[in-house]
């Protein structure tokens, strides 16, 4: 079932996936990550305005990393603004998103955590680095397949 940003979108010929409704009743999309800059710039014109939230998660150990992009659309009277999820998925071996951060400046911090715990890099941010772990921690903590140096777990102990 499509909703009415799909609709808009496919009525554009813009590419994309719709993956539907959340409990909530947001509609969710997904983009692949060489169309998300070009379709960031058009839903910022369309009125989405206001990145509510960025976040990113591990889908599966060794399988895909997502990013998750949550938008509104302010407008002075409005009591239940627009909204939509746009989700971007990325391989581990290379995972790579255009950031959006020239579109939304708000997404400057919360790009650089989900780099910091995923290693999702985000082409032309200005300013990705590690904010969280120290520079020269090793590894992505938050993948599912990471292992923490130096910890060893007791395992059929009797």
């Amino acid at each position: 079932m499509q909703g009415r940003l799909s609709s808009w979108l496919v009525k554009h010929g813009l590419i994309h996936r719709s993956l539907g409704f959340d409990y909530q009743g947001i509609e969710t999309l997904q983009i692949k990550p060489e169309d998300w800059h070009s379709i960031a710039v058009i839903l910022y014109v369309y009125g989405y305005n206001y990145l509510r939230s960025q976040c990113a998660y591990d889908v599966a150990p060794g399988g895909l990393l997502a990013s998750v992009y949550h938008l509104t659309r302010i407008e002075y009277g409005i009591d239940q603004p627009e909204e939509v999820c746009i989700k971007i998925f990325v391989t581990r071996k290379n995972p790579r998103i255009p950031s959006i951060f020239w579109v939304w400046k708000s997404a400057d911090f919360q790009e650089k955590e989900s780099y910091d715990m995923l290693g999702i890099s985000y082409d032309n941010h200005p300013r990705l680095r590690r904010i969280l772990m120290p520079e020269s921690w090793i590894g992505w903590p938050l993948r599912k397949d990471y292992i923490a140096p130096n910890f060893y777990e007791i395992q059929d102990a009797h």
